[in-house]
């Protein structure tokens, strides 16, 4: 399988525009810093995004997407879908009912977390494109290649909404074919790794409700 991009009818989107629909945390520092489910809610910000993500994989082969726990299964079962991928889910331990591989690592707030993938899920040499919602430390992202890698499968590449700039994910970068709508360099990369985004002065839920009837 080899991603190729989707077109739209709706012109260039060079500007990302679905990522101003992203809605800020309003629960406090446990939390993640922002929520980009809001761009899965409306139909169309989420297949010019995965029209995006595509376009950025395209020539990128892979035979399965591995979706991480748990904001990771939408945006890798969307672009196993478009592709005709399989997909694999690599779960936090303890909700599979079958045998398993099993990693520990850091997550964003620094605790250590469980994951596991079932055992076997595929064939030695199997291309495996890691799909999850947001990149910060790396620590879940490393836990996933070393499942993978554990099995004997290939990471074909990672993609996500968006990538911050680190040392763990210029490691990714320069390893890895990563695509993310947060481009590098673009004033949407400079507000993620700043953990502010320029949109939240002005998000109304109600912007991003879907269209109806």
């Amino acid at each position: 399988m080899t991603a190729k991009s989707a077109h739209s009818d709706k012109g260039p989107r060079d500007d990302r525009w679905y990522l101003r629909l992203m809605a800020p945390n309003t629960k406090g520092p446990k939390f993640p810093w922002l929520d980009p489910t809001s761009i899965y809610i409306n139909q169309d910000a989420f297949q010019d995004l995965l029209d995006d993500l595509l376009a950025d994989l395209a020539g990128v082969p892979f035979d399965v997407v591995g979706g991480l726990d748990a904001m990771g299964f939408v945006l890798g079962a969307g672009l196993a879908a478009r592709t005709g991928a399989g997909f694999l889910p690599i779960r936090k331990a303890g909700k599979l009912c079958v045998d398993t591989d099993y990693v520990e690592f850091t997550n964003y707030s620094g605790r250590s977390q469980p994951m596991e993938m079932r055992k076997p899920a595929f064939a030695a040499g199997t291309r495996v494109l890691l799909a999850d919602q947001w990149i910060e430390t790396g620590g879940t992202m490393d836990g996933a290649i070393r499942l993978v890698e554990r099995q004997g499968g290939i990471v074909a590449g990672m993609v996500a909404i968006a990538i911050e700039d680190n040392a763990r994910t210029a490691e990714y970068r320069a390893k890895y074919r990563c695509a993310a709508a947060v481009t590098p360099g673009s004033r949407w990369q400079t507000e993620c790794n700043a953990q502010e985004l320029s949109s939240f002065a002005a998000y109304r839920p109600e912007d991003v409700f879907p269209r109806v009837g």
